[in-house]
């Protein structure tokens, strides 16, 4: 059995005549199979350009005819124009066509306008289809490549949720990226719409719904100051936000995460992008979190899923605060036994209080430095975590720890980001401020704070040296992904973690 192709242009008389010769041969001949393919006039040219070179084909006309063999594959046999298929037809069938021009005039006029209205159906049909568009910068980064899979699988938006996601990320990394598309298109999710890469930093953002920064300022071994530092982010930011202002959707979702400066991120894109509404950006806290529940979960020699309400406070890259005082264990074998939902407190169960302020206390550069070289996983599955407690709200209350701009919330001072402890609820979240702290926990906040507030006028005085006389027009410097080597640096003498 042998298919014949048809291809031409949707106004052509000549492809309208080969067009009903070949209808008239599949009604009446069982072993003839047509398949049409029509194209606007003004794409004809180039459409056909590309299947001839594809083929390696010679022919400038419409239309164009070929002919596929079904049953055994392989490239097509060119058979050629309208003249080629009407001798074919008359050598193998003994059927010719009588169509006068002007019948075929009309034809071609009428397929025209089916053309475009059937344009329009598509366009309508995917118009329908409004995928949410992830743009993920310093997408050559390990962590993105560990989320992917994570946003893709529908586990955090929803089974009915398709999702476009796009990668950007410098020149430099374009073959990375192509190859995390390749190998994302290649793993068929079901809920991937489309991935893609970007290296020109002006098309960046275009009608983004959310924005993943992983970017990473690099920490030389080499003693450089704060005041360094700062300024590179200060550069990452300068380029972002105001092209997320500009092309990104207005209710756009920020999220600051990495290994790095997240808070101090966070708060120079709401400082460079005074419309970009400060409630839709937050900074991730969740490794540290996670990994602060892991050991407590070997301590307890149970399940780390059990271990809740783990607090960060404070500056979740820089000198924090892993808060016990709130945390609640699930499933717990211990002597009291209640429902599935039952929750014992954690420093209840926990009587070694020798432990708590040793062991775990002295552990924590090792908590730290288990977070900061994590290959992206860890990472990774935080940012998964935030971003579907924002799309579904949180489990009854459980609570988790984000970086948010400050409004006075436990006495910390207004207008820093702070890691402090949230409930999502309808795309929304909102600071547990119901929690009971104590003196020392207030104490210890506001040093913290302190360290941020140190962080944010060293920002605001950078960006004045920068620009005296205002901010000015904005340029792409080097702004994205370098690896990070997480060392303790002069400016950080000592990481402050402690537990109550």
């Amino acid at each position: 059995m042998a298919k014949v192709v048809l291809a031409g242009k949707a106004n052509c008389p000549y492809y309208a005549k080969a067009e009903l010769l070949a209808d008239y041969l599949q009604v009446n001949l069982p072993d003839f199979r047509v398949h049409k393919i029509t194209q606007h006039p003004d794409k004809w040219e180039q459409w056909l350009h590309d299947i001839c070179e594809m083929n390696g084909w010679e022919h400038r006309q419409s239309p164009i005819i070929w002919r596929e063999l079904l049953d055994r594959g392989g490239k097509g046999l060119l058979l050629g124009g309208i003249k080629d298929f009407l001798e074919y037809v008359q050598h193998y069938y003994g059927i010719t066509s009588m169509m006068l021009s002007e019948e075929m005039s009309d034809i071609a006029e009428e397929n025209l306008q089916a053309h475009i209205e059937m344009e329009k159906e598509e366009e309508e049909i995917k118009s329908l289809i409004r995928p949410l568009q992830i743009w993920i910068t310093s997408a050559s980064a390990p962590i993105c490549y560990q989320l992917i899979p994570l946003l893709a699988s529908g586990e955090v938006f929803g089974m009915t949720t398709e999702i476009s996601i796009h990668l950007l990320d410098t020149k430099q990394f374009k073959e990375v990226l192509c190859g995390i598309v390749m190998e994302a298109e290649d793993m068929a999710f079901p809920l991937l719409y489309s991935i893609s890469e970007h290296t020109e930093i002006d098309e960046a953002f275009i009608q983004a719904d959310i924005i993943i920064v992983l970017d990473d300022v690099l920490l030389n071994r080499e003693v450089r100051s704060l005041e360094n530092y700062i300024r590179e982010v200060n550069e990452i930011c300068q380029v972002y936000a105001p092209l997320i202002e500009k092309n990104a959707k207005s209710e756009v979702r920020v999220i600051s995460s990495g290994k790095t400066f997240v808070n101090l991120k966070a708060m120079m894109i709401m400082t460079y992008g005074p419309s970009i509404k400060p409630a839709n950006v937050i900074a991730v806290a969740t490794p540290w979190e996670n990994a602060a529940r892991a050991m407590l979960a070997r301590k307890l020699n149970m399940n780390t899923a059990g271990v809740k309400d783990v607090i960060v406070w404070g500056n979740i890259t820089g000198c924090n605060y892993i808060d016990l005082s709130h945390a609640k264990l699930y499933g717990y074998d211990c002597a009291i036994w209640g429902p599935a939902n039952f929750p014992c407190p954690l420093l209840n169960v926990i009587y070694d209080s020798e432990w708590i302020h040793s062991a775990f206390l002295s552990a924590q550069s090792s908590l730290s430095s288990r977070v900061c070289h994590s290959v992206g996983m860890l990472h990774a599955h935080g940012v998964a975590t935030v971003l579907r407690h924002w799309y579904h709200g949180s489990p009854p209350g459980e609570i988790i720890s984000v970086g948010i701009l400050t409004e006075g919330q436990f006495c910390v001072p207004e207008g820093i980001v702070f890691s402090m402890p949230v409930r999502f609820q309808n795309g929304n979240w909102e600071v547990v401020t119901e929690l009971e702290i104590n003196e020392t926990t207030q104490e210890v906040l506001g040093r913290l704070a302190h360290e941020l507030i140190q962080e944010k006028l060293i920002a605001l005085k950078e960006i004045k040296e920068m620009h005296p006389y205002g901010a000015g027009k904005i340029t792409s410097k080097n702004y994205l992904h370098q690896d990070v080597c997480c060392e303790q640096h002069s400016f950080k003498n000592k990481t402050f973690r402690t537990l109550s």
